[in-house]
């Protein structure tokens, strides 16, 4: 059986967006639900046919973070990001997200099997557990970024530039490290 192809949207220069499949006009909502349903789409714009499906799924993200109650992005994570445009480290960034959501996705079940039942001893276990090990990945994959250099001393002066990027990271990675123990020692 072979793969099924991306169904087409144009956009049009009124800002309108056009399912070629359905032979009918599209909002953004609707791309989010087909999304949410797992359904492959590209987005060209119709008059010179350039993919513009980065922007346009970066614009569905921008109205769900914009309605209240639905922000996935943590402000810190923002500035994190941002922060890795123009930057050496900035070809890594989009594997290590893809890797770190991936992980994320697969263990969905476990997180919401996990939350039910949350107020159970064991449901609290398995997402100790579960967040031991993506975090034990994503120490994993820090390493990548400076794989030969030691952790820095806390009586060292402090650091610029890139060197002060990965020691605030560190410094976060630690806060999250004594957090995970405080839960762990709980219980």
């Amino acid at each position: 059986m072979a793969d099924k192809s991306p169904v087409m949207i144009k956009k049009y220069a009124n800002r309108r967006l056009y399912h070629t499949g359905s032979s009918s006009y599209v909002t953004l909502e609707d791309l989010a639900a087909m999304v949410k349903k797992g359904e492959d789409f590209v987005v060209r714009d119709a008059k010179s046919n350039d993919d513009i499906t980065r922007s346009v799924l970066t614009q569905i993200i921008f109205e769900q973070e914009s309605r209240a109650g639905q922000n996935l992005l943590p402000i810190s994570f923002l500035r994190q990001l941002i922060g890795f445009y123009g930057d050496s480290l900035q070809a890594l960034v989009p594997s290590y997200l893809q890797m770190s959501i991936d992980r994320f996705a697969g263990d969905r079940g476990a997180v919401s099997e996990a939350a039910a039942r949350a107020f159970g001893p064991t449901g609290a276990n398995a997402f100790e557990e579960m967040t031991r090990r993506n975090m034990q990945m994503f120490t994993q994959a820090l390493g990548v970024f400076a794989p030969f250099q030691p952790p820095r001393d806390p009586g060292a002066a402090p650091a610029r530039g890139e060197d002060a990027k990965l020691d605030a990271m560190r410094a976060e990675l630690d806060a999250m490290r004594e957090k995970l123990e405080t839960i762990a020692s709980r219980k």
